[in-house]
């Protein structure tokens, strides 16, 4: 049994558990939690692989138990992602323990941000889709980011969360974006021509994921 199988028995409880735990968790989030969320899954592993950081995917409609759509993979090879990830993913549900707990949850899309804020309403300003949170990041320095995580505290989960309620900080202070602009397209059942503008839309968005994410908790 997993540990999102038993929430603790207060949201205080929960809390407190959080920040205890440790490695700070990042969600992703997609329909299927074939394609585009386990891709994100995978290349944030990889990008983040020398860093104590829990990722984990799950779908609004998930495909439970499915494999990682094979284009999807293959792609994923290309820009990083280990083989070993690739192969041991299996589709499931997003659920509120597995919402509540992250401290930086990535949607696809507008669509599943707002399903995961409607499971966890508290993690509204830590919930972004990956392209909005590459987007914001990319007014802020490596030293203001750096910054509000040293005087957030010493716990990883304490830095991460100092340094993504700085970037959640950017939204009404930067440009906004053209919808479409903040989504990953949705490559389901398409020609590759879509599954390679879909990675391509995602990769650069994880990459400067894991730029907050380093900085916050590495200093490098």
């Amino acid at each position: 049994m997993s540990d999102f199988d038993v929430p603790p028995r207060t949201r205080r409880e929960r809390r407190e558990a959080r920040a205890d735990a440790g490695a700070p968790v990042i969600l992703t989030v997609c329909t299927g939690n074939i394609c585009r969320s386990p891709q994100a899954e995978v290349l944030l592993r990889a990008r983040l692989r020398d860093l104590d950081v829990r990722v984990h995917s799950a779908g609004t409609r998930a495909l439970v138990e499915r494999e990682m759509d094979r284009t999807a993979q293959e792609l994923a090879l290309q820009h990083g992602a280990s083989p070993d990830d690739l192969a041991a993913h299996r589709a499931r549900w997003l659920q509120e323990p597995l919402a509540d707990d992250a401290d930086l949850v990535l949607a696809m899309s507008r669509e599943h941000r707002t399903a995961a804020v409607e499971l966890s309403p508290r993690h509204l300003r830590h919930t972004f889709t990956v392209r909005e949170f590459a987007r914001l990041a990319s007014s802020l320095s490596d030293e203001e980011i750096r910054r509000a995580a040293d005087a957030a505290g010493s716990t990883p989960r304490e830095r991460l969360a100092a340094a993504v309620a700085v970037v959640s900080g950017q939204r009404g202070l930067t440009a906004p974006a053209a919808p479409q602009d903040d989504d990953v397209v949705d490559p389901y059942r398409r020609e590759r021509e879509v599954y390679v503008e879909s990675a391509e839309q995602l990769a650069p968005a994880v990459d400067a994921t894991a730029r907050v994410v380093r900085v916050a908790l590495s200093g490098d």
